[in-house]
């Protein structure tokens, strides 16, 4: 059986997303798997090489996972001719610049969002890599997420009649260092390093729902710093001086309402993570990473308002489970899966680089919101 390789620069894989979700659980598993079949029968080999500043970590993680190519001088990777795939998981700030060179090293890419830390930037290495030719994605994991994808079926076989509005609720206390160690890194909470939980969050929410229920017409957003004061890696206490909570509220095309609350400072009482309640005229929802509930309008309990009366309904009760009706891989390695097909002519990959800058967009559109205390319309970014 024929096999091609295929030469990956893997930047940024010692950060928690890089090195967990798209080393451990999407590259390797495909090179174990001894490379991902095409439909011809040929089998395209992962050779990844693993990029990261600091030498000593970056050559224990790949002896831990077995691998035998890694550098800490990412231009000498980017100028082999031999890996044709640029993949960035590292600063959201560098990543503009990161992508701009490998695009003029003639690189396909492949890459975590944000792309840019702005929306200029983000739409200038959109228009450098259509200018180029080459080929380019951007990850959009939520979308492969089990209870996503299950609330797309049901949007399809049109299960909700005419959705009417929908709820995300996202997050988790991350501990504020000085107690117990922070479960995410400073950085995300300085406001020089790009951190600040709108430019992060509302960019999934940008995809999840352009693709799932209609795209974004306008944004209403309010960010607050609810934690002014946290411990870094060293211990050491630092001012928190970006937004670690958002309350947003987004139209969509259609009609529909949604509202997303994305928190690093909540403590977790629902069934996920993330959850989406949606609500339709024939039928609500709700989902969270991997599970989905669904009620009918036939089944649907009726409520008297009666604060004096405990009430006799279980409203968890009449909810039934969306089942498993095909197996569900993990999100990121679906994603890289489907892109390498691209790369070898099987398919195209709409979450290209446009669909990155859009994120931005509605980020720094967010962003403005709250500074300005306004909703803001989304403009066509191509028009």
């Amino acid at each position: 059986m024929a096999e091609k390789r295929l030469g990956i620069i893997m930047n940024g894989v010692t950060g928690r997303m890089g090195k967990n979700q798209h080393l451990i659980r999407s590259i390797l598993p495909i090179m174990e798997a001894g490379g991902l079949e095409l439909a011809d029968g040929t089998r395209v080999m992962p050779d990844p090489i693993l990029v990261g500043r600091n030498a000593n970590r970056i050559e224990a993680l790949a002896k831990e996972h077995g691998i035998s190519r890694w550098t800490n001088d990412l231009d000498a990777a980017i100028a082999n001719p031999d890996d044709t795939l640029f993949f960035d998981a590292a600063t959201t700030q560098a990543r503009a610049g990161l992508l701009s060179k490998a695009i003029t090293a003639g690189k396909d890419i492949y890459c975590e969002k944000p792309t840019a830390d702005s929306v200029e930037d983000a739409y200038r290495v959109y228009q450098e890599a259509k200018a180029a030719g080459i080929r380019h994605g951007v990850v959009q994991d939520k979308l492969f997420l089990p209870g996503i994808r299950k609330l797309k079926y049901l949007i399809d076989s049109g299960f909700f009649g005419r959705i009417l509005s929908i709820r995300g609720e996202f997050g988790y206390w991350v501990f504020e260092g000085d107690l117990q160690p922070a479960q995410r890194p400073s950085w995300n909470y300085k406001q020089s390093e790009g951190g600040g939980i709108i430019l992060d969050m509302l960019c999934h929410w940008r995809y999840v729902l352009d693709n799932t229920f209609g795209a974004v017409k306008s944004v209403s957003c309010l960010g607050a710093t609810h934690i002014p004061t946290r411990w870094d890696e060293n211990n050491e206490p630092y001012t928190a001086d970006t937004d670690d909570a958002a309350y947003a509220t987004f139209e969509l095309e259609g009609g529909i309402i949604a509202q997303f609350n994305s928190s690093w400072c909540t403590r977790v009482r629902r069934d996920d993570l993330l959850t989406l309640h949606v609500d339709g005229t024939h039928g609500s929802a709700v989902a969270g990473l991997r599970g989905c509930r669904t009620q009918a309008r036939v089944n649907t309990p009726m409520p008297v308002w009666n604060p004096d009366v405990a009430s006799t309904i279980d409203y968890k009760e009449g909810w039934e489970e969306v089942p498993d009706t095909v197996p569900y891989d993990n999100a990121f390695k679906v994603e890289w899966e489907l892109f390498i097909r691209h790369l070898y002519g099987e398919g195209d990959f709409q979450w290209d680089l446009l669909e990155g800058a859009k994120g931005v967009q509605l980020a720094t559109l967010g962003l403005q919101s709250w500074a300005e205390r306004r909703w803001m319309d989304v403009p066509d970014l191509e028009a």
